[in-house]
């Protein structure tokens, strides 16, 4: 069947190449006859309920009118947003972006249309439908690229969640992109925008960064807090996704893992009670109720953790066994304790055999859902490294297995500082490497090359 300028005028080669009447098919297609003739005719346009009992009636894959029905929509009839809404929306759920780029270019010449694309948008983002949520918000923002609005802001903010990844240098510039934009956000989003850009520096290791931005999450969720407190009504204080105290209690909890990774533990043991100690908490959703208990066994947790790091050996027996009842913060005190075990020269075999199974990398929750998955990354990344140092310290040749593990997973996020210290290490510990570790070691490395020559030369020098 040769291709036609419009879509009724394939489905009527069809119904005369098959021999078939209006009515035989309305009955298969569903479509009531004298609708099926006065489309056929011209003398309708084609809803897209019709557009798919005709797809189907004539045997052909869902999107296969898909391009020509932007064209139905715009100029063989007026466009609708009856029409044109519930298109966009199976073509994101069916994949077909091109469609949608070629229907949004004609909607943007008016601008009315505008409100309604963030709307649509607004759905398939939360719909897990990111391509096509992208494409409509790179477009809305274009149109709003000189206003000084909300609606731009919250469109890069949607952008920067959706360009999130495992690539280090993806999200940096991801983060890069978008902090400017917080401030035009409504005062409930800037909570959880801060939140979440801290989230991508702490997991690029950018311990000042993460400090600034938790001072001021604290600053705005402070307010907030005092303006829902002296509130008569209470419900009218939007928090966010989640309780206004919960922000004020992740502020201090961050502040306290930077002076913690900067290597300053007794600064960061100062700060758990202001996350801990929760006396001063008035809301008492259930929510709230669930934060509060998460915080305070952070707390206890990092107590433990911050005097281990300080090189307190005798409170190691006491942090084993509470974080042995606590399944989902196994793997982060694993990596913690290694580190201790290498800053201080100590001998932990016996629990790195009792929590074997908690080596892998997978997929760890807390009260409020999955970790931060760029923060678990890094940080399991930067585990191997450690449990590398540890075994080779020890003089025991898997270190090695694990230094490669560890340049494996770091050049999969594209984090150049694990990298160089994994190719560092093996360089300095070749001679215990077997044949097949040297392969490996060629071939990561390669790839490693490959996929960074043009933005890090060194790493390209080094086969």
């Amino acid at each position: 069947m040769e291709p036609a300028a419009m879509i009724r005028d394939q489905l009527a080669d069809y119904l005369s190449q098959h021999g078939m009447s209006i009515n035989q098919f309305a009955i298969r297609s569903g479509i009531n006859s004298g609708t099926l003739s006065r489309i056929i005719k011209g003398h309708q346009p084609i809803a897209m309920s019709h557009l798919e009992l005709i797809t189907e009636g004539m045997g052909m894959r869902e999107d296969h009118f898909y391009r020509l029905y932007v064209d139905e929509c715009f100029y063989y009839s007026a466009p609708t947003w009856r029409r044109l809404r519930p298109f966009i929306v199976k073509c994101a759920e069916l994949g077909r972006v091109d469609c949608i780029e070629l229907l949004v270019q004609n909607l943007l010449d008016n601008l009315t249309y505008v409100p309604m694309l963030f709307e649509v948008a607004e759905g398939l983002f939360q719909q897990r439908h990111w391509p096509a949520a992208a494409l409509l918000y790179e477009n809305v923002s274009a149109s709003e690229k000189y206003q000084y609005s909300e609606r731009l802001a919250m469109c890069q903010y949607r952008l920067f969640q959706i360009a999130l990844g495992d690539d280090q240098s993806t999200n940096l510039r991801a983060a890069t992109l978008f902090e400017s934009y917080i401030p035009r956000l409504n005062e409930a989003d800037q909570l959880g925008a801060l939140k979440d850009l801290m989230d991508v520096y702490y997991s690029l290791q950018l311990w000042s960064k993460v400090n600034e931005l938790a001072l001021e999450l604290l600053r705005l969720a402070t307010i907030r807090y005092d303006l829902y407190c002296h509130s008569k009504h209470k419900e009218a204080v939007k928090s966010g996704e989640k309780p206004l105290c919960f922000y004020i209690l992740y502020a201090h909890l961050m502040r306290s893992n930077a002076y913690d990774e900067c290597g300053d533990y007794k600064t960061a043991l100062e700060l758990v009670p202001l996350y801990s100690d929760v006396n001063w908490i008035h809301e008492e959703s259930e929510e709230a109720k669930r934060t509060v208990a998460q915080f305070q066994e952070w707390g206890k947790a990092n107590t433990y953790l911050y005097r281990l790091l300080d090189g307190q050996l005798e409170v190691i027996d006491d942090y084993v066994n509470y974080i042995s009842t606590q399944q989902g913060e196994i793997f982060t005190a694993l990596f913690y304790i290694v580190k201790s075990a290498n800053l201080y020269n100590w001998n932990i075999d016996s629990i790195l055999e009792r929590f074997s199974d908690y080596m892998p990398y997978r997929i760890h929750l807390n009260e409020f859902g999955v970790y931060n998955q760029q923060i678990k990354a890094d940080q399991h990344a930067r585990f191997l490294v450690e449990l590398g140092v540890y075994y080779l310290r020890n003089k025991r040749s898997e270190g090695i297995g694990y230094i490669l593990e560890g340049l494996e997973s770091s050049s999969k996020l594209n984090n150049e500082s694990i990298v160089f210290k994994c190719v560092d290490l093996f360089e300095q510990n070749r001679h215990i490497a077997g044949e097949d570790e040297q392969m490996q070691y060629k071939i990561l490395i390669r790839e490693v090359r490959d996929a960074n020559e043009k933005k890090t030369p060194v790493i390209a020098s080094l086969v």
